[in-house]
């Protein structure tokens, strides 16, 4: 697709929507949102640059395989629980580190539900981004029989 509005598009808002993921990915785990939703909007960022640019370009710029990606999420995601054994509690249990405040974020919550949280955002660009990537080789794959 050669769209001159998709393509700027892409690349204006390719940074703003992984600025925006990063900002859902924190503040999910206090309020809804969190590693599902963050995931999706930096998904949607590569996304949205591979269909403006192109899919190579958007999966140079992830610089890792998507599936790596998934497979260290879900890695991260269930390390997340283990830490409650080694205070005698059960698997998933939250664990805190003392509030802390920083100058622009305010008071700052830092613990395994957190930790979770990332593991999930990185399972989600990993599984979104497999999945389009390959429809999108598919597609090519389909549109150059047709010719």
């Amino acid at each position: 697709m050669n769209s001159f509005i998709l393509c700027q598009a892409g690349k204006l808002l390719f940074p703003a929507l992984l600025i925006l993921s990063v900002i859902e990915l924190y503040r999910g785990h206090n309020l809804p949102g969190g590693g599902f939703i963050g995931g999706l909007l930096a998904a949607c960022a590569f996304i949205l640059l591979g269909l403006g640019v192109s899919m190579e370009e958007a999966a140079r710029r992830l610089r890792v395989s998507p599936t790596g990606l998934f497979t260290v999420g879900l890695g991260i995601a269930v390390l997340s629980g283990v830490p409650g054994f080694f205070v005698g509690k059960g698997f998933m249990d939250g664990l805190w580190l003392p509030e802390f405040y920083l100058p622009l974020l305010g008071a700052v919550h830092l613990g395994t539900p957190l930790v979770f949280d990332i593991g999930v955002y990185f399972a989600v660009i990993g599984f979104t981004l497999e999945t389009v990537f390959s429809l999108a080789v598919l597609a090519e794959a389909k549109e150059g029989e047709q010719t």
